[in-house]
């Protein structure tokens, strides 16, 4: 007879799991597709976990908090859809990287040309850190958002649509001031200052003519580009 195979790691099991998700979204997944990123059988993929909604919450667990998933026991069994969405938040609440545009509108205002612009480069500054140093996350995020209506409340419309929103606000504040040149449409400029930082800071590593770009030279260049282009 062939002897067992050796248990896996959890930890393992979880990144089996980040890399389909990530590849396939939430509902086209299935349990059978992680089971073959790990060379095991359907079947044994349940000794680790009870559901496919488990293997979610163990693959966000491992790019949100990755010594976690060693502390669970097994099989994981997955909490309600809005748990796995508070886990999420609670994690977002602590790093507050997207907290720092209203941030900024809570401190005294930029009161010449030449501050507003160096303003808006903290701003540009705090909002590309955050994406880069979180991208794995973000796009876990975004894929599964897709398919689970929980996530896509959190993350596309309070989350995303909230940063849009408050960002859409200083730029009005500041141009109105006289600080920042006008615009032909603010939420437009804040779109256009979103995208570029996720481009740049995330989506180019998939891109084989950008992606060999170094991470610093992005960095510098999006935060000084951008408060050029608003600056009077």
């Amino acid at each position: 007879m062939r002897g067992r195979l050796p248990a896996r790691p959890l930890a393992e099991v979880a990144d089996a799991a980040v890399r389909v998700f990530l590849d396939k979204g939430f509902r086209p997944a299935g349990i059978s597709d992680v089971a073959r990123e790990l060379g095991l059988s359907h079947g044994a993929v349940y000794t680790y976990a009870d559901s496919k909604q488990a293997l979610l919450y163990l693959a966000l667990l491992r790019v949100l908090d990755p010594e976690a998933v060693a502390k669970l026991s097994t099989p994981v069994v997955a909490p309600p859809a809005e748990g796995i969405v508070e886990v999420v938040k609670v994690w977002a609440a602590a790093r507050g990287g997207l907290d720092s545009v209203s941030q900024v509108l809570s401190e005294a205002p930029a009161e010449s040309a030449e501050q507003a612009r160096d303003e808006l480069a903290r701003i540009v500054d705090g909002l590309y850190g955050f994406v880069e140093d979180n991208s794995v996350a973000l796009k876990l995020f975004a894929r599964c958002s897709e398919d689970l209506p929980e996530m896509t409340q959190w993350y596309y419309i309070e989350t995303r649509r909230g940063l849009l929103e408050v960002l859409g606000r200083y730029l009005r504040a500041r141009i109105d001031a006289g600080v920042l040149r006008p615009v032909p449409d603010v939420p437009v400029a804040a779109r256009f200052i979103v995208e570029t930082i996720a481009w740049f800071a995330m989506h180019r590593h998939g891109d084989p003519d950008s992606a060999m770009l170094s991470d610093a030279d992005c960095r510098r260049s999006v935060m000084d580009l951008v408060a050029a282009a608003f600056a009077r």
